[in-house]
């Protein structure tokens, strides 16, 4: 298995990469969908754009990740280096904001159901 570290650590890093990409995009898009008009045509395509990022990029990235990274500790043995317990934080408190993410994405028109502004975007 320790052949094929340096794949799983390449993996890794393209799985955070992805999953960081969409917890950064998936806001904008919310912004971008509440300067619609409620149920327009562009609306629904923000609606189906949202839940495409998160089910067909987001949740893979974090999943992969989370594997990828379990494996390459138990790999290396790092269950008890010092710095383990930050990484898992932070782990697990970006996961902690897909799952808000999420929320927001299934209840959208309760929590956006005007168009804001276009003054005060």
């Amino acid at each position: 298995m320790a052949e094929n570290v340096p794949w799983i650590k390449a993996l890794h890093v393209v799985a955070i990469i992805s999953w960081m990409a969409g917890l950064l995009y998936l806001p904008r898009l919310f912004v971008y969908h509440c300067k619609s008009e409620k149920g327009s045509k562009q609306s629904e395509t923000f609606k189906v754009m949202e839940r495409r990022l998160l089910g067909i990029i987001m949740n893979p990235a974090m999943i992969l990740a989370w594997i990828t990274g379990f494996t390459l500790t138990a790999i290396g043995q790092l269950f008890t280096a010092s710095w383990m317990p930050a990484k898992v934080a932070l782990a697990l408190a970006l996961t902690g904001i897909q799952a808000f993410l999420f929320l927001c994405v299934k209840d959208f028109g309760k929590r956006c159901s005007r168009p804001i502004r276009k003054g005060l975007a």
